[in-house]
């Protein structure tokens, strides 16, 4: 069962520990509704992979990942044949005197011969309704996103030797993209969009306290302040909400309960990671990023 309003699925990415804004949950509620693929684009770290996860748990479905990579092809991502077997089939069929061929090639093309990769395992219609995640859609190479057309269309996949796989109950599919290259209109037409875009500052603490509830206020709130302001610097990559919730986590094993310029410059490795980014952030800077960050929260005056 899907939830029935956008208050309903608010509430159940909520429960899997996912703090959705208004806009995200209305486009998961219409996707799921419609049965239509949910295309989520954003910045690294933003939580896009983390809702499919949730949508999984929360609506008691199989998760199917397909993580894409340069190179990925029909074999590794929807089905290949078991060669192997067939070989051995075929051998076994001669050796008991088979000589119909047609016979013979109708045998060995059959669904026990049929190895599922994540796209076909998702519409199978054997087993149990499921959540398609095809995860950084943008790192496969652009023909592979003609393969994913007639799934996104029809739900279904055609194996030109078998026929054609109808999903009995359409899988939810969220596709992701962390936009290193542009996904192909074709692939846009057939989903819904949604830019997954950094928290703001209330929606980072509303996170943090479902993510890491042992960090004490003061703190959490210093974190969020800190790594807001973070976030504006020129940095090569900056910091996302996997790395604030590790950031949190790490200061609680050190018994930190505020931020100084000691315990962040010890820690950083934990929020950036490339070396040139800690050196830009390391010493002074820290120390201001800080010192801003108590300030703000000491205050209490919005620091986002």
């Amino acid at each position: 069962m899907h939830p029935a309003s956008v208050a309903d699925t608010a509430a159940m990415l909520a429960a899997g520990g996912y703090i959705a804004d208004l806009a995200l949950a209305t486009t998961v509620h219409l996707a799921l509704a419609m049965q239509r693929p949910l295309f989520l684009e954003g910045e690294p770290g933003t939580g896009k992979t983390e809702i499919a996860k949730v949508l999984a748990a929360g609506l008691d479905r199989r998760l199917v990942r397909l993580q894409c990579y340069d190179g990925l092809d029909l074999a590794a991502a929807a089905y290949e044949w078991d060669h192997a077997r067939q070989l051995m089939a075929i051998r076994i069929a001669e050796a008991a005197g088979q000589t119909d061929r047609g016979q013979l090639a109708s045998d060995i093309y059959s669904r026990e011969f049929l190895l599922a990769r994540p796209l076909l395992a998702a519409i199978d219609p054997d087993l149990p309704p499921a959540v398609l995640l095809i995860d950084e859609l943008d790192r496969a190479d652009e023909p592979f996103e003609a393969f994913l057309l007639e799934l996104l269309a029809d739900f279904q996949l055609t194996i030109p030797e078998f026929g054609t796989v109808h999903a009995r109950t359409p899988p939810a599919v969220v596709i992701t993209s962390n936009r290193t290259r542009e996904v192909h209109d074709a692939i846009r037409r057939r989903c819904l969009y949604h830019w997954v875009d950094y928290p703001d500052a209330a929606r980072e603490r509303q996170i943090l306290a479902s993510k890491a509830p042992g960090v004490g206020e003061k703190l959490s709130a210093q974190i969020v302040a800190f790594v807001q302001r973070l976030r504006r610097e020129d940095l090569f990559k900056l910091p996302g909400v996997a790395e604030t919730i590790d950031w949190a986590g790490a200061l609680s094993h050190l018994d930190a309960h505020e931020l100084t310029p000691g315990v962040v410059d010890e820690t950083l490795g934990v929020l950036l990671k490339y070396q040139d980014d800690i050196a830009k952030i390391r010493g002074a800077e820290a120390a201001r990023l800080a010192a801003e960050a108590q300030e703000a929260t000491a205050v209490k005056v919005p620091f986002g």
